[in-house]
């Protein structure tokens, strides 16, 4: 059976999206965000010219259970995933949007990304080949690519509009975001890196590394720190460097829940990763698209609505 066509632009009957990321479409409400995931996909700073199926519900949807689960840690800007509870101009698209958005409260976002990282991969593994350090963290001598490391690092990124974030050292972040922020900031990644890494394990997957970003609530009387909450998405195979526990083998790259086999597919093409952008064939597109899904379910133990 062909898979359906993917959503790559949100256009509802009454309005346009006031910004727009990388996948999602956000509409503003005043106090309230809709925030809607598409199936957009980006590879190398690029937003690609297919999307794959239902990776905006995947993405909705495990931030939903995240959401749920992490509640006790700290609160999120999660108001609905029911469309029921939506603005009532949004009552006609509630097809469109079931699954795939989200109310939330509107907060100020930080300037940063909180990383938290619990094995040595990606632009990590790069910076301790050249340094010896992450982020101006030192480790030990003689770690391969892909070792966990002895306990999670929190390692702060500057958030950039187009291209890569930039790593920056807790002194850098602390200069833009204020001690006491930033404290708070790096208990709160911590603690949910390792709630979530602690279930993906038992799910049969590593969470590598993760990135959350955190926003704070109106001025209430508390101090900023204690006005953080966490925002966006959460643990997602989008923010997250997700391995399949029962093929875990430091010592190089590992197989991933994400986009694997995009990238594997970019590099075989030879992309010089400058536009005009390619496409993906059909193979490409289904087996990411089951990748997705495959990690949806075995966080979440429920099929995709």
């Amino acid at each position: 059976m062909p898979l359906a066509a993917p959503l790559l632009h949100t256009t509802l009957a009454r309005r346009e999206p006031d910004r727009h990321g990388k996948v999602r479409d956000i509409f503003d409400f005043g106090d309230r965000l809709l925030i809607v995931a598409t199936d957009r996909i980006s590879a190398f700073d690029y937003v690609l010219g297919s999307g794959i199926p239902d990776k905006g519900k995947v993405l909705t949807q495990i931030s939903a259970f995240w959401f749920g689960r992490t509640r006790g840690i700290v609160a999120n800007h999660l108001l609905s995933v029911d469309t029921q509870d939506y603005p009532p101009e949004l009552q006609a698209d509630a097809g469109l949007l079931a699954g795939r958005s989200m109310l939330v409260r509107k907060t100020t976002p930080l300037p940063i990304e909180c990383v938290a990282r619990g094995y040595l991969s990606g632009s990590g593994w790069k910076d301790y080949v050249a340094t010896g350090k992450v982020c101006g963290i030192s480790l030990p001598q003689g770690l391969r690519e892909s070792d966990r490391l002895a306990e999670p690092i929190f390692t702060p990124a500057t958030k950039a509009e187009s291209g890569h974030d930039l790593n920056i050292s807790e002194k850098e972040a602390e200069a833009l975001v204020g001690p006491a922020v930033l404290a708070r900031a790096k208990e709160l990644t911590l603690r949910l890196y390792a709630e979530g890494a602690a279930h993906a394990e038992s799910s049969g997957i590593i969470v590598a590394d993760t990135k959350f970003e955190f926003g704070l609530m109106p001025p209430d009387g508390r101090s900023d720190a204690d006005r953080l909450i966490v925002i966006d998405e959460v643990l997602t195979p989008d923010s997250s460097r997700f391995w399949p526990r029962d093929t875990y083998r430091p010592g190089g790259a590992q197989p991933s829940f994400d986009k694997q086999f995009v990238r594997d597919y970019l590099e075989s093409i030879k992309w010089n990763k400058q536009p005009p952008v390619p496409s993906l064939p059909d193979d490409v597109v289904a087996r990411t698209r089951e990748k997705y899904i495959e990690a949806f379910r075995r966080l979440t133990g429920r099929d995709l609505a």
